[in-house]
C-alpha cells in the first residue's frame, strides 16, 4: 500500500472537518469511533504565535500572502497509530523544520462499491503544521528535494510504500474522482428517468379502491383511492426531491474537480517550462544552482554539528581520517535527502569554502561567528 503527503494552505473549516465538528454526507458514523485526535494549539491560537513571533524576530509584520498554518494529508492504513504519526511529526520537525501540532485519523470515510457492495475505507490522517522559521520568523523555504524527502520521510515512519511524485499523482487522484462521480451521476439520471416514465405507466392503477354493489357493478371508493393517490405521490415527490438536489449536487462537484484539474495541467505546463529554462537559459540555471548549492551547504552545516554534538571526544588531528568522516558525513547525507553527491563535490572544489567546512568538523564554530556561518570569498570594497 502506497502513502503520501502533500501540504497546502489549511482552509478555514479545517478543525471543524479534522475533529468532526460538524456531520458530513460522506462519512459513516458507526467507524467514527475508530478515530483518533490530538491537538496542541487551535489554529488561531497558533497563527497570533507566529505573528506576534514575527514581529519579535525580524520587526515587521508577516505578510498577508505567507502561509504559515498548512496542512497535508497523509495516507495511512488499518494499523497505523497516533505513536506513528508523532514519530513523522518529529522526524520533520528534526530534519526540515515543520513542526505539526495538530493530528487527525479519520477511518470513517470512504464509498461503497456499486459492483460488489463493498465498503472501500478512505484511511487518512491530517496533519496541520506551523510553517514558521524559527530563525528568521519568517516561513520556511524549501527546495524541490525537500518536498521529496517527505515522501521517504513517510514511507519510513508509516512502513508503507513511497507514492508517485508530484502533480502527477494528484491528476491521477483527481482523474479517478471524476470518473467515480461521473458514474454516480449516470445511476441518478437513470433512476430520475426511471421514476418519470412510472407517471406515464399503469403502475398507479393499484391505488384505485373499488367494490361491487348489489347489482355486480364494480364502484369507485373515492376517499380511499384520493387518500392512497396522495400519500404515494407526496412520498414520490420526496423522494424526486431528494434524487434532483443529489444530481444537482454531484454536477456541481464534477464542476469543481474539473476545474481541479485544469489547475493541475496549468501547473505541470509551467513547470516543465521552468525546467526547459533552467536547461536553456544560463543566468536562471546559474541562480537556480546558487540557491541549491547554498541549501546543501546549510543541511551540510547541520550535519557536521550534529556529528561533533554525538562524537566529541572524537580525536580529529589527522588530516586522513577527518576527510574520511567528511566524506561519510555527505554520503549519509546525500542518500538521505536524495541530493546528489556531484554536488558536495563542487562544493569542496572552492578552496576556501572546503577549509571553512573542515575546519567546522575539526574545532566547531567560532567563538566569534554565528553557528550558521561560514566565511565566503569577501569581495573588496570600492574606494569612492
Amino acid at each position: 500500500m502506497k502513502t503520501s503527503i502533500n501540504f497546502k494552505a489549511v482552509k478555514p473549516d479545517s478543525e471543524a472537518h479534522n475533529f468532526r465538528r460538524k456531520t458530513f454526507d460522506y462519512i459513516r458514523k458507526e467507524l467514527t469511533s475508530k478515530n483518533e485526535y490530538w491537538q496542541v494549539d487551535k489554529i488561531s491560537d497558533r497563527i497570533q504565535k507566529i505573528e506576534a513571533y514575527c514581529k519579535e524576530k525580524s520587526g515587521r509584520k508577516l505578510q498577508c500572502n505567507a502561509m504559515p498554518v498548512r496542512e497535508a494529508v497523509v495516507v495511512i492504513k488499518e494499523g497505523t497509530t497516533l505513536k506513528d504519526l508523532h514519530d513523522l511529526a518529529r522526524k520533520l520537525e528534526d530534519e526540515l523544520g515543520i513542526r505539526i501540532f495538530q493530528i487527525a485519523i479519520h477511518k470513517d470515510e470512504g464509498h461503497w462499491d456499486k459492483e460488489t457492495k463493498d465498503w472501500k475505507p478512505n484511511l487518512h490522517a491530517h496533519l496541520v503544521a506551523d510553517w514558521q522559521d524559527l530563525k528568521t520568523g519568517k516561513t520556511l523555504k524549501h527546495q524541490s528535494f525537500h518536498y521529496s524527502r517527505m515522501q521517504d520521510i513517510a514511507s519510513e515512519c508509516l512502513d508503507m510504500e513511497r507514492g508517485t511524485a508530484g502533480s502527477v499523482g494528484r491528476l491521477e487522484a483527481v482523474g479517478f474522482k471524476i470518473r467515480k462521480k461521473e458514474e454516480e451521476l449516470q445511476a441518478l439520471e437513470q433512476k430520475l428517468n426511471n421514476m418519470k416514465s412510472q407517471l406515464g405507466s399503469g403502475t398507479f392503477k393499484d391505488l384505485i379502491v373499488k367494490n361491487t354493489n348489489l347489482f355486480g357493478k364494480q364502484q369507485v371508493k373515492t376517499e380511499e383511492t384520493i387518500a392512497n393517490f396522495g400519500n404515494t405521490f407526496r412520498l414520490f415527490n420526496a423522494e424526486l426531491q431528494k434524487s434532483t438536489d443529489d444530481l444537482d449536487a454531484k454536477i456541481r462537484r464534477i464542476t469543481e474537480l474539473q476545474r481541479e484539474i485544469a489547475s493541475l495541467k496549468k501547473e505541470n505546463t509551467l513547470l516543465k517550462r521552468k525546467n526547459t529554462e533552467l536547461l536553456t537559459d544560463s543566468v536562471v540555471f546559474a541562480g537556480e544552482k546558487k540557491k541549491h548549492l547554498d541549501s546543501v551547504i546549510l543541511a551540510l552545516k547541520k550535519s557536521i554539528r550534529y556529528e561533533r554534538m554525538k562524537h566529541p571526544d572524537s580525536d580529529r588531528s589527522d588530516n586522513s581520517k577527518l576527510k574520511e568522516e567528511m566524506n561519510n558525513i555527505c554520503r549519509e547525507l546525500s542518500l538521505n535527502s536524495h541530493i546528489p553527491f556531484s554536488a558536495f563535490e563542487q562544493i569542496f572544489s572552492v578552496v576556501e569554502l572546503a577549509t571553512a567546512l573542515f575546519s567546522l568538523l575539526s574545532f566547531g564554530p567560532s567563538n566569534e561567528q554565528e553557528p550558521d556561518y561560514i566565511p565566503l570569498q569577501k569581495k573588496k570594497k570600492k574606494k569612492k
